[in-house]
């Protein structure tokens, strides 16, 4: 993905969009895929999931501050409403991402 369009993505949505920063050799993301989806359905369309992989958009991790992952970051019209790095439960990740839809 290129960095514009993903900048073009997060400033144009009208839904929130939660980004997860991952990579293929990270268990804990692995971990957290069927979570996010799950959620995602849950959510029915109020939040958008967008999967960036950190080995082939380093430039998004860095300007992000993504030191270690998984990483999540929910942005709304370009801004920051909430992060966290880390495993969750799908309970867990629902009750932070309520607040927010």
């Amino acid at each position: 993905m290129a960095k514009k369009k993903f900048k073009d993505i997060i400033q144009q949505s009208e839904v929130p969009i939660l980004v997860d920063f991952y990579a293929d050799w990270c268990g804990p993301c692995q971990t957290m895929s069927p979570v996010l989806e799950e959620a995602e359905r849950e959510f029915n369309g109020k939040v958008k999931i967008l999967k960036i992989n950190i080995d082939k958009n380093q430039q998004a991790a860095y300007h992000f501050a993504v030191r270690s992952i998984p990483h999540y970051i929910l942005f709304k019209r370009g801004k920051i409403l909430w992060r966290k790095g880390g495993l969750m439960t799908k309970r867990e990740l629902m009750q932070q991402l309520k607040g927010f839809v």
